[in-house]
């Protein structure tokens, strides 16, 4: 369990205030000069030290990601570009983060803009977030009047402008290239990659895209060391992580925790347990919407971090926990997370902007049993050929949760088409 001593986000239930001065009272911008003072390349070795992956789902490491920008600015400016678009199922971790926390993200703008040579950055939040954008946009005029940002920032030499950008509510904005696509102006689609941001992003410059959390842990871990951040959680691992946890638990909540923690532990000590008790659950969504799901016995011992979730075939993803207990129809709500990827495909691709619709109206007759028993293994084929088949990642977000239907719980596909197949047959 996290000592409270450990915990970065100090503000995450907004118990206080979220402006400047109470920020500062809980350590935010303290002696940011100094941190700045140590150089780019030193706050990127640290970075790497601390073994920090990235919070928006894909757990790639950040420190890594930062050194791949360029090292010298040539003709071509830098941008630090924050994704504030958090639209994916289940998942309500940002929010909290720009709502009550604010600074913290402002905070790790600069740091990480510093650190990779970027004059300005851009956070790029979803639509439908107007409080949150509102907080953040004051937020940032307060930096600004402080000195903390715009032309040497916190006296540290440095400039560096931040600003706020809303989005129009699309989920495929949440992927990083078409997230740069709308913040220039254009339809929300994913870029081919190569090139990636790093080389060619925001304007055809040198860019790096990370998530709310990934930034706003980055002060704290270069005030109190990598070597800290690297000591809590596990090998691969490490560090603090924000938890949110949905659906059939007594107290759903937004929780700070170590990476690593038993999914039981999680949902016993900070959700009130499952509605009902343990042994009334069905099963468990670990990482948001788009990851497979998982039986009951795999719960009852998973770790919740990125390797451990990948060993049992699902994914850590954003860690938005969606509790599913024995009440729930696991087949229809499956469907309904195919009808959600359906709608948002941008259609750019074939695969997914056919397979999509195809998969889903498969599902809808499936949640009825309205179909045949080798039209199950007919659906999986079709999921293996969207898989992989796409420019991003939302035609797998769209084949692995019925993947994961399909894998743990085929006997209830089955028994709904008998038993729909022997109604037909007495009618």
């Amino acid at each position: 369990m996290l000592a409270d001593k450990d915990r970065i986000f100090t503000n995450l239930y907004g118990f206080h205030d979220w402006r400047l001065a109470a920020a500062r009272a809980r350590g935010a911008w303290d002696n940011t000069k100094a941190i700045l003072d140590r150089g780019p390349d030193a706050i990127i070795e640290e970075m790497k030290k601390s073994g920090l992956r990235g919070r928006g789902g894909a757990g790639f490491p950040t420190g890594l990601k930062w050194s791949f920008m360029p090292k010298e600015v040539k003709d071509r400016p830098h941008y630090l570009v924050v994704n504030a678009d958090e639209s994916e199922p289940g998942t309500c971790k940002d929010r909290d983060i720009m709502r009550h926390d604010p600074h913290l993200l402002i905070e790790g703008c600069l740091v990480a803009g510093f650190a990779m040579r970027a004059n300005a950055g851009y956070i790029y939040i979803r639509g439908e977030f107007y409080n949150e954008a509102q907080t953040l946009i004051a937020a940032v005029k307060e930096a600004y009047d402080a000195g903390l940002l715009g032309r040497n920032a916190c006296g540290s030499g440095w400039d560096f402008d931040l600003y706020v950008h809303r989005g129009a509510g699309a989920y495929i904005c949440g992927e990083e290239t078409a997230l740069l696509e709308s913040l220039e102006g254009k339809k929300g689609m994913p870029r081919l990659k190569p090139p990636f941001p790093a080389g060619a992003g925001l304007y055809g410059c040198p860019s790096t895209v990370n998530n709310v959390e990934s930034i706003a842990v980055a002060p704290t871990i270069l005030r109190r060391g990598a070597a800290w951040f690297g000591g809590i959680g596990r090998p691969n691992n490490t560090g603090t992580k924000l938890f949110c946890i949905s659906g059939h638990v007594n107290k759903p909540c937004n929780v700070e925790e170590e990476m690593g923690i038993p999914l039981r532990e999680l949902i016993d000590r900070h959700a009130g347990g499952v509605r009902g008790g343990w042994d009334n659950l069905l099963a468990v969504i670990p990482g948001g919407a788009s990851v497979p799901l998982l039986p009951k016995s795999i719960c009852d011992t998973v770790l919740m971090d990125f390797d451990s979730l990948r060993d049992q075939k699902s994914g850590l993803g954003t860690a938005a926990v969606i509790v599913m207990d024995k009440s729930t129809d696991v087949v229809k709500a499956i469907a309904r997370l195919s009808q959600f990827y359906k709608h948002e495909s941008c259609g750019q691709c074939t695969p997914c902007r056919e397979g999509t619709g195809w998969m889903w109206r498969v599902m809808e007759r499936m949640v009825t049993g309205n179909a045949r028993l080798e039209e199950i293994d007919a659906l999986e084929d079709v999921t293996r050929q969207v898989e992989g088949h796409t420019i991003c990642a939302l035609g797998d977000a769209a084949a692995w949760p019925i993947q994961g239907l399909i894998r743990h719980f085929r006997p209830e596909m089955e028994r709904r088409i008998r038993a729909h197949t022997s109604k037909l047959a007495a009618e």
